[in-house]
């Protein structure tokens, strides 16, 4: 009997602990990310940084080629106003267009497939809207240089360089 009033003591004592335990919630959501996707997504951000990187090293080279050419086609054009150019130099101004075509032709196309990445890569779609529109901005370039302004093209592609910097700089460091 002694045993019987001992035992219901204990389970009145443990019946609240019991029943706490019952009712806890658990929860199961953790906030961290597994270490594979971390460094993956990482990755992702560092090679889409290394991607405005190289555009803007292309661009620059290409806009500081530019001004040289631009400088020689304006003296062969002067040249050709006083009708004192031969066919060779008639000759390479359009050899000089063409290649200057064919170049932002490459730029542009180059431009949009890096707006496609970074569109279309879930790590790097939240910066996608720092480098929206250089695309368009080339295809401006080209038709300016179609047009004959080519220092209007090259102030344009100065203008993506510095959007492209700007962007660089949103992109965080990892």
């Amino acid at each position: 009997m002694k045993r019987a009033a001992l035992l219901s003591v204990v389970m009145v004592a443990l019946l609240p602990v019991a029943t706490w335990s019952q009712t806890r919630r658990r929860s199961s959501t953790k906030t961290t990310t597994p270490a594979a996707t971390t460094t993956k997504s990482a990755e992702a951000v560092r090679n889409g940084a290394r991607q405005v990187a190289e555009e803007i090293k292309t661009l620059s080279h290409f806009v500081y080629l530019l001004g040289g050419v631009i400088t020689r086609m304006d003296q062969a054009e002067t040249s050709i106003r006083l009708n004192e150019a031969t066919p060779a130099v008639t000759a390479q101004i359009q050899s000089d267009r063409e290649k200057i075509r064919k170049n932002l032709a490459d730029v542009h196309a180059g431009l949009d497939k890096l707006e496609t990445d970074f569109r279309n890569t879930p790590d790097l779609n939240r910066y996608a809207l720092s480098i929206q529109g250089v695309s368009a901005s080339a295809a401006t370039a080209e038709k300016q240089a179609a047009a004959g302004h080519l220092d209007d093209a090259a102030r344009t592609l100065l203008d993506i360089v510095n959007r492209l910097t700007d962007a660089l700089l949103a992109i965080p460091r990892t």
